[in-house]
């Protein structure tokens, strides 16, 4: 889900198990926001090596992902409160700042919120229940992936702090 914080805490992740974070994101757009030929083989390869972190994007990585990963993290917030607050103020400070995200792309002109059907702030909107069903799709798929739910973002600092300070 767009701006509920899973790049963020895929880094802090990261950091704490000292394993190498991936942003799919950036395999995944090329130039003008073209998807990368390379992706597929990219992120295959990814899921392949001993230790990493990433979020759980994009259809055709999520199978892959899931079957390689002993964790899934869900980050599950209250989308009104905390999400849709977030994504709106990310969108306009990225398209403020001409901020370039992946490959030399950035946010396109706040105008387009009324005239791009899959403008973020639109995306994060509709597809703000997939997760409901697949996360718990991918853990019935895959019965060695533990999954994490967290419902706040208090529950996501304390989870780092406890949890999984402790198992590393």
């Amino acid at each position: 889900m767009s701006g509920a914080g899973k790049s963020t805490l895929a880094r802090a992740i990261a950091a704490s198990i000292d394993a190498r974070y991936t942003e799919l994101d950036a395999l995944f757009h090329g130039p003008d926001w073209t998807p990368r030929p390379e992706f597929v083989d990219e992120m295959t390869a990814l899921a392949q090596s001993d230790a990493w972190v990433t979020e759980w994007l994009y259809d055709s990585a999520r199978p892959v992902l899931a079957a390689r990963a002993d964790l899934l993290v869900w980050l599950d917030l209250p989308f009104l409160t905390v999400i849709l607050p977030r994504v709106v103020r990310r969108t306009i400070r990225r398209s403020v700042r001409r901020e370039e995200l992946w490959n030399g792309n950035v946010e396109p002109p706040l105008c387009t919120f009324f005239t791009d059907r899959e403008h973020i702030v639109k995306w994060a909107w509709s597809t703000r229940h997939l997760n409901r069903t697949r996360v718990p799709e991918a853990a019935e798929s895959n019965p060695c992936l533990t999954v994490v739910r967290l419902r706040s973002q208090r529950q996501a600092d304390a989870w780092l702090a406890g949890p999984l300070a402790a198992s590393t």
